[in-house]
């Protein structure tokens, strides 16, 4: 695994678990339809599968 992966928010943390706002906030996201992009690890990995219902998740061009 290696390169960007682009992830965009397209769900809201609201009435969520706060570890799920946490989330979010690491991954560099705060508020609806913002991007960021991160680096293709492990550990973000394991980010993005906590809250894949509240992200979509692209290669980084």
């Amino acid at each position: 695994m290696s390169g960007k992966l682009k992830v965009t928010q397209i769900g809201s943390p609201i009435g969520r678990k706060p570890g799920q706002r946490d989330t979010l906030i690491g991954l560099g996201l705060n508020k609806m339809n913002r991007s960021s992009e991160v680096a293709d690890t492990p550990s973000v990995r394991g980010m993005i599968r906590k809250v894949s219902h509240l992200v979509r998740v692209e290669p980084a061009k």
